[in-house]
């Protein structure tokens, strides 16, 4: 949070890249916590009381620089939400999987936010939303990459075409999903359906 509040003095043009920063830095929390083991009875209440007070700060701007964007969004709400859902129904048995779904929001998804407005490349519009081609393809490459690399660490050897299926879901999700609620339908998304290539 003092990151962006920083970043946001220093580059007060850069609407998005304070929130960016919240975005990105929040994902490695998740596999910090499996590391350390975290029992749910401390990361469902921690991850509540976390989303409660993002859903406040939306509406009163406590801490402006990571609402303040230029479009409707719900996103950092969202965010919050998925982590405490995804905490709830997998968290620790299928730690993971949350670290999946959390891991591709944060970089897929927060890279392609940063990278796609930066670089000009061909864009479309779908339900009010801006998309482009290296936004999009940024985002595939960055799921990609992070499922590889939890796949690898964790040995759960899910195959490279579960990997590409899970990687095409999530950027169809973050594709159809306005007002930044693919901060929950990518997280989610992902989580099922790794648990889903997992057991079958």
């Amino acid at each position: 949070m003092s990151l962006s509040v920083g970043l946001k003095k220093l580059f007060p043009q850069e609407k998005e890249l304070g929130r960016k920063i919240v975005h990105m830095g929040t994902g490695p929390i998740i596999p910090l916590a499996w590391w350390l083991d975290i029992p749910s009875k401390i990361a469902i209440p921690a991850a509540t009381v976390i989303t409660i007070g993002l859903l406040i700060n939306y509406q009163f701007r406590f801490i402006a620089s990571i609402e303040s964007i230029d479009r409707k969004s719900f996103g950092t709400i969202a965010y919050g939400l998925s982590i405490t859902l995804l905490l709830i129904f997998f968290w620790p048995n299928n730690a993971a999987a949350i670290t999946a779904g959390v891991l591709v929001m944060a970089f897929g998804d927060g890279l392609a936010g940063l990278i796609g407005r930066k670089i000009i490349s061909p864009s479309w519009m779908i339900l009010n939303q801006k998309k482009s081609m290296v936004g999009t393809f940024t985002m595939a490459i960055g799921t990609g990459i992070v499922l590889y690399s939890i796949n690898q660490l964790s040995g759960i050897n899910l195959s490279m075409l579960d990997i590409f299926i899970i990687t095409s879901i999530a950027v169809i999700l973050e594709q159809i999903s306005p007002l930044g609620i693919d901060n929950i339908t990518v997280p989610i998304g992902v989580a099922l359906c790794w648990q889903y290539f997992i057991n079958h």
